[in-house]
């Protein structure tokens, strides 16, 4: 009933929307298409490309090394980089992965993200447009994408390994996720399922053609050879910033493993220290001290982000219950993944072709409640 009103009300052409609680799924309601031109009905079971809700899963795999001690999340992450990463208008102060992490870095969007497979992104930082010259790192909150190439880069430098395989690695492969990064890691039943997305009617995203191309930017002059990759230099290539597919199923089982704090299933991934990382803000909006993105972030950290904020519209929910997760936005789609950790309840969903809007959106709001 739900999904039927969202797509009377919105038009969007699919939604899913998963309940959970610490023991499993507690109900799934789908409605709409996967792929309109050839009317396949989406199912809970899709993959499709989650958006922003990727940077908290990355962070999952960060704080897996630094338990390993390969990272410190407060360390320069030149050392590892192998080049000096600096805000130019404050070359005294590092930048460091906990500061990548929560959006504090000084990094900006000021230049494009996406890089093809021949870039390095050291090209990219360069550029003083990449970079706040008003505020130095840890000053100030400003979202911003390009951190979290950033942070592959200095994943594949402590590793060795490719990002999209060092995550099936860490995190998917252990979690019993059918997930990827940028598809080239995906099965190809989960190719053949994936969810098209759609912007004002016309698909932005995940095209069967997309799929069976090239699963990076490609390189300048065309071509798409993943075998000239080098550990750190393009940490873009693989999309840790939104990249990730995966069901909304699948995002319910990320939810019950962050309900169990570090634990699904009897499989602990992290321990309760490095856990307790995920439920700690490390940023709350005072009025200027950073960008909420018109209430959409009023408190953050390690990739984490805090609803219900006293004073902002950050609260979907509508019911003033603190929650944490992470939302998504991207190419139309809409997703979000919200725990309450004190009632054990949670909530993935996602929605394609939503009408653009500041902050929460309407079909948000109403996935996240449940209600009409």
């Amino acid at each position: 009933m739900l999904i039927a009103f969202l797509l009377a009300a919105a038009s969007p052409v699919a939604a899913v929307r998963v309940t959970f609680d610490r023991r499993g799924e507690t109900a799934a309601s789908v409605s709409g298409l996967a792929d309109r031109e050839s009317g396949r009905a989406v199912t809970a079971d899709d993959p499709v490309r989650v958006a922003s809700i990727s940077k908290l899963v990355v962070a999952i795999g960060v704080l897996r090394l630094a338990e390993q001690r390969r990272l410190d999340l407060d360390a320069d992450v030149s050392t590892l980089l192998g080049w000096r990463m600096r805000n130019p208008a404050f070359p005294e102060r590092p930048v460091t992965l906990r500061l990548l992490l929560s959006h504090r870095s000084s990094i900006t969007d000021g230049v494009d993200y996406v890089l093809p497979l021949d870039v390095e992104m050291r090209t990219a930082l360069a550029n003083s447009k990449a970079w706040d010259a008003e505020h130095a790192p840890g000053a100030f909150f400003r979202y911003a994408n390009l951190n979290f190439p950033v942070i592959a880069a200095v994943l594949e430098r402590a590793t060795g390994e490719r990002f999209d395989r060092l995550m099936q690695r860490l995190v998917l492969a252990p979690l019993k996720l059918e997930a990827c990064f940028n598809w080239a890691s995906c099965t190809a039943q989960a190719k053949a399922r994936a969810l098209i997305i759609y912007r004002d009617g016309k698909p932005t995203k995940d095209t069967p053609a997309e799929i069976a191309g090239c699963p990076v930017t490609r390189a300048r002059d065309g071509t798409c050879d993943l075998a000239t990759w080098r550990a750190g230099a393009n940490g873009a290539l693989f999309s840790p910033q939104g990249g990730l597919r995966i069901s909304a199923r699948g995002l319910a089982r990320v939810g019950r493993f962050l309900l169990g704090r570090g634990e699904v299933d009897g499989l602990r991934l992290l321990s309760r220290r490095s856990f307790s990382l995920l439920e700690r803000p490390l940023w709350t909006f005072d009025g200027k001290n950073g960008n909420t993105s018109e209430g959409f972030y009023c408190r953050y950290g390690l990739a984490v982000t805090f609803l219900a904020t006293r004073g902002c519209d950050d609260d979907p929910f509508g019911d003033g219950r603190p929650r944490f997760g992470h939302g998504g936005d991207a190419y139309g789609l809409r997703s979000g993944l919200w725990i309450d950790q004190k009632a054990g309840t949670g909530v993935a969903f996602f929605a394609t072709d939503v009408p653009a809007a500041a902050g929460f959106t309407p079909v948000e709001r109403a996935l996240a409640r449940g209600t009409r």
